[in-house]
């Protein structure tokens, strides 16, 4: 999803952009946007030398993803994989930015708020592979900056929507589709949500301002936007009329609760572990900060949530069945 938003980004200026894809048959719908494909995939070292060969700026936004605890993939993927594609633009002589995320804060992001690039990142318990891996990838780009290997910036993305996601809005779409969506404490918290072209001027705004080497940027609230907000939006997309009434917060707490131990006892503890921070989520205010952004780069998201989400939506509903996004 990101990458497709910087392809169009990229093209829409005038630049000429190669995609990494693992499959250009599945990707062939890449070029229409404006994008050469080069066919492989992180975990090859010299296959990225030569796709970035000729490139000006490399912009890294593949990773494992998920719930799973399986250090070793999330650290093949993520740590690896990101040292292939620092020495990818080592030996070609392009700058790197790299998309982090916002787990590298974990679990502790929302008594720590309001949180900025200066807070000091936590260490992780072992089940959260995925925010470690980040955490370790980060490290990896600074050392290699700090060398002077590389120049490189850092983006850190909260949960993304839009067009060909299939994350977070085919999860809600499921949901919403029923016709009912309970609001906890009136739907009014604000979420850490951001449209994925969003994300992706922000980066490129990253890539090309020679001033952003070594710098990190939160890119965590294009527009604000309640759970409310996101429900009313998103029923526009779905043509799907949502039945959201108000509920207290201690009733939520009890849903989710509830939800946690049947999610063990059908054997996904994996997901069980993730119930509390959905609860979380919906409860209590996005706790990042961008304003680094903003003042450095100048970033002036163009999309916003009052189209981004109804046509993230619409798209879902329009695709849904010919993708793996549900299954």
């Amino acid at each position: 999803m990101l990458g497709s938003y910087v392809v169009q980004c990229l093209a829409g200026a005038g630049c000429s952009v190669r995609a990494l894809v693992r499959d250009e048959t599945r990707a062939a719908w890449l070029r229409p946007l404006g994008a050469e494909l080069a066919q492989g995939d992180i975990a090859n070292a010299q296959v990225l030398r030569d796709a970035a060969a000729g490139c000006d700026a490399v912009f890294h936004a593949a990773a494992a993803i998920g719930p799973e605890a399986d250090w070793d993939t999330f650290r093949a993927a993520n740590v690896d994989g990101t040292q292939h594609v620092i020495d990818a633009c080592a030996a070609n002589g392009a700058r790197l930015l790299y998309v982090s995320s916002t787990a590298v804060y974990g679990d502790s992001r929302y008594e720590r708020a309001p949180l900025d690039e200066t807070a000091a990142l936590p260490a992780l318990p072992q089940h959260d592979a995925y925010g470690r891996s980040k955490q370790e990838a980060e490290r990896v780009v600074m050392r290699a900056h700090a060398d002077g290997v590389v120049p490189a910036a850092i983006v850190r993305p909260p949960p993304m929507y839009g067009d060909r996601d299939r994350q977070f809005v085919p999860r809600v779409a499921v949901v919403l589709t029923r016709g009912f969506f309970p609001l906890i404490g009136g739907g009014t918290t604000r979420l850490p949500l951001v449209h994925a072209r969003n994300v992706a001027e922000g980066a490129i705004l990253a890539a090309t301002n020679p001033q952003a080497d070594g710098r990190t940027y939160n890119l965590t609230c294009d527009y604000p936007l309640t759970v409310a907000d996101l429900v009313r939006f998103a029923a526009r997309g779905l043509e799907r009329r949502v039945f959201a009434p108000s509920i207290p917060i201690g009733a939520g707490r009890v849903l989710f609760g509830a939800l946690e131990v049947a999610l063990v006892a059908v054997g996904r503890r994996d997901l069980s572990r993730h119930a509390g921070g959905t609860l979380d989520l919906l409860t209590k205010n996005n706790p990042f900060v961008e304003d680094r952004a903003r003042r450095e780069l100048q970033w002036q998201p163009t999309v916003t949530p009052d189209a981004g989400v109804a046509d993230a939506f619409r798209w879902w509903k329009a695709h849904h069945r010919s993708t793996n996004a549900t299954r």
